[in-house]
């Protein structure tokens, strides 16, 4: 392919130097996600007895729980620093220093004393290395996708991009995987004084993963374009924007909250299962529980995140032939539909049943997120392209994954009921299919039909 004049039509990596770059960005995407998903899994089953012994079954849940939230807190603060730098230095050095801080912070909260050993410092350094955590989380996304929807050719951004999207259901099996080995080889005692830092102690992994992407991985191939751009003086005028956070806000403040909104309906469900049901469920009736075996729960979770992977690829592909939007508003319809049944089946306490509501939750989940990578690229020019994109991105993260197990465990405590879970999950579906249909198609039928124009870009441009 030869580069053309649109700032975004360059030629894409070669496909052996591509299928590296594919399989770096499924491994590093996977165990950040691991690392930030261990925590809720252990916010859930743990750090209420560990870090907050002293306060009562609900009190401690809660406080888990808000340690949970910090992460996502962080995280637009993460995605802002990352946008900025990565839209003036590179994809690939910002995807380093994330890596690498997810890594070191997830370990060291492997190494924390209890509370019963420093009393109130521990959570605080909890609460610490979960913010740092957030800030690493927040960068990750935008580096990780846009490395790869950048390196691919145009009409294969939707299914490259899958491949940092497949991290989150891969990471949060590596994760429960880990956490149930853990729980079942050991008894309750030894779970709760070591064994539940085995999981955090892992993450050292990504040393390894870290200095591959620096030796054999190339930044990507658009935002190299735009830095010859900008030694050639393009005109006169820099490519690379001054101040490409204050650019984007400015300029695309509408694209960025309707970004926020497309990820309200699929983060609110995949957190509500992964974390507020883990807690809800396995907690015993005397608690307000449901008294399941939480093993059980997690078992189903597992099951799902199998699953999931393979939607999600299976959608961004769809992506590329029919559009981005069509998989998106799909996806949200199923989210709005399933919000009640869901609770309907999981309240029997039948795992069959439970893994039935998990699977069609799944299912709408990874048609939304799918497709999301490349149309969320798509909405921004390369130049402001990280900084946009993570903005939108993290605004969802803490507008609504971090509270999501908040608000389902207050509601449930204040009405003895998932009703108002339900209608909760409800809404938020209904914001991920409107603005939907408010945004404009990235890769509509005249784009896809021309095989030299490229997503996001007007064939006239």
């Amino acid at each position: 392919m030869t580069q053309t004049s649109e700032p975004g039509a360059v030629a894409p990596v070669k496909k052996k130097s591509h299928g590296k770059l594919l399989t770096a960005g499924l491994v590093s995407s996977s165990i950040e996600w691991y690392d930030f998903f261990v925590y809720g899994t252990a916010a859930a089953l743990v750090f209420d007895k560990v870090f907050f012994p002293d306060l009562s079954p609900l009190m401690g849940t809660l406080m888990a729980f808000a340690t949970f939230s910090v992460g996502f807190i962080a995280r637009p603060l993460g995605g802002i620093l990352a946008g900025h730098f990565g839209d003036k230095i590179g994809r690939k050095p910002m995807l380093l220093w994330c890596l690498t801080a997810m890594g070191a912070a997830t370990f060291l909260i492997g190494c924390l004393p209890t509370a019963s050993a420093i009393g109130s410092l521990a959570p605080i350094l909890l609460v610490s290395l979960r913010f740092v955590q957030g800030l690493a989380c927040g960068g990750q996304w935008g580096g990780v996708v846009l490395l790869l929807t950048e390196s691919a050719g145009p009409k294969k951004r939707g299914f490259a991009g899958t491949f940092g999207q497949m991290g989150v259901p891969l990471g949060l099996l590596l994760g429960n995987l880990m956490m149930i080995l853990m729980n079942t080889v050991l008894d309750d005692a030894a779970f709760l004084s070591w064994g539940w830092r085995v999981p955090f102690w892992a993450s050292a992994i990504l040393v390894p993963v870290v200095m591959y992407i620096h030796k054999k991985i190339e930044d990507s191939p658009e935002f190299l374009a735009l830095q010859r751009e900008v030694a050639a003086k393009n005109a006169g005028k820099e490519t690379v924007a001054a101040a490409p956070l204050s650019e984007a806000i400015r300029k695309h403040w509408v694209k960025i909250l309707l970004g926020a909104g497309l990820l309200a309906g699929t983060n609110s469900a995949f957190y509500v299962s992964i974390a507020g049901f883990v807690s809800y469920g396995s907690k015993k009736p005397s608690a307000g529980g449901l008294g399941m075996n939480s093993n059980s729960i997690l078992a189903c979770v597992l099951a799902t995140s199998v699953v999931m992977p393979l939607v999600i690829m299976a959608a961004g592909a769809v992506s590329d032939r029919v559009g981005r939007r069509p998989l998106i508003l799909i996806g949200g319809a199923v989210l709005i539909a399933w919000a009640f049944p869901f609770f309907w089946l999981a309240e029997t306490t039948n795992v069959g049943l439970l893994l039935v509501a998990m699977f069609v939750s799944s299912f709408g989940q990874a048609l939304t997120y799918g497709p999301l990578a490349a149309f969320m690229a798509e909405l921004f020019e390369p130049r402001i392209r990280y900084s946009g994109a993570s903005l939108a991105y993290q605004l969802a993260a803490v507008a609504v994954s971090g509270v999501a197990p908040l608000i389902m465990t207050a509601i449930i405590a204040e009405t003895q009921s998932t009703t108002f879970v339900s209608v909760y999950l409800a809404a938020m579906g209904l914001v991920t299919f409107a603005s939907a249909y408010f945004l404009k198609e990235t890769n509509g039928k005249a784009v896809r039909q021309d095989p030299n124009a490229v997503p996001g870009i007007p064939a006239s441009a």
